[in-house]
């Protein structure tokens, strides 16, 4: 009895025992010390040093800068604006990269495509001067949205738009399309082919996009100074209110503001990665 169940257990524990106790070799472990040295220099030192001035005046002075009346609208602004605009940019940049990968023949799709990344290539600045002279006072669509929320919404939309579409494309070009022609010929309905087959296989590619749409969006600058006007306690983002404190030598009340959208970022890069693995799971 034991030589017949310890035979075939010991070479399954020696894999696991080798498994587990591999070493690196010396390339590789001199190419995960230089990746880690890089990655610690250009962020985990930086967002320390940010949490660590952040925390110089005490809890009182963080609070104290955090709910500032006109620093809370901004947060509450910039939050809930990139929030809708995610929620925006899963529906439509899903449906853009569907267009693109199922639709493929149309007339002009190769400047849709270039059209697509021109937010990634633009200056902020830039976009900013273009979509001022589109809704703008001098708009030659007769549409003046400068100065209100609709102009934060607006710009925020611009330049979180490629994220979703190019995250999604990819993976919804590699799909295999025999299980979709399988479970329609075996009458499921197109909306419960899309739930149950094509959705889960996009979930992730969604989650990453919605995910980079968001903190994009929270830290947006350039295109929001001409719109959006920066008016207190209407218009003004965080990233605004950022640097109007550093300008003022209040450089303890920029960080807690600057550590209170890492730790948003944070949670919902979380809560995405989370949703999108229970969306999978279930599908």
């Amino acid at each position: 009895m034991t030589s017949a169940t310890l035979a075939p257990g010991r070479p399954a524990f020696r894999r696991r025992s080798a498994r587990g106790g591999r070493r690196l070799t010396r390339a590789a472990g001199l190419g995960l010390g230089i990746a880690m040295l890089w990655f610690s220099l250009l962020v985990l030192i930086p967002l320390a040093a940010v949490v660590v001035t952040a925390s110089d005046g005490g809890w009182t002075e963080f609070w104290s800068a955090v709910t500032n009346q006109q620093t809370a609208a901004a947060i509450r602004l910039t939050v809930g604006t990139a929030f809708l605009v995610t929620l925006v940019n899963i529906v439509m940049g899903t449906a853009i990269a569907w267009v693109l990968v199922r639709d493929d023949r149309f007339f002009g799709r190769r400047i849709l495509e270039v059209l697509i990344d021109v937010p990634f290539a633009l200056p902020t600045i830039v976009a900013g001067l273009v979509l001022l002279s589109l809704y703008g006072p001098d708009s030659p669509l007769g549409v003046n949205i400068a100065n209100t929320r609709v102009a934060v919404f607006l710009a925020f939309l611009f330049v979180t738009l490629p994220f979703v579409v190019r995250t999604v494309q990819p993976v919804l070009a590699e799909l295999d399309r025999e299980a979709e022609e399988a479970a329609a010929s075996l009458g499921a309905s197109r909306v419960t082919v899309f739930r149950r087959i094509i959705l889960p296989s996009l979930t992730p590619a969604i989650a990453a996009g919605a995910a980079l749409s968001f903190a994009r969006g929270i830290s947006e600058y350039g295109s929001l100074v001409l719109l959006s006007g920066n008016l207190p306690m209407r218009t003004e983002v965080t990233s605004v209110r950022i640097l109007s404190s550093i300008e003022n030598d209040n450089l303890e009340g920029a960080a807690a503001v600057a550590a209170v959208l890492l730790v948003i970022s944070f949670a919902v890069i979380v809560a995405v990665d989370v949703i999108q693995r229970r969306v999978v799971r279930r599908g």
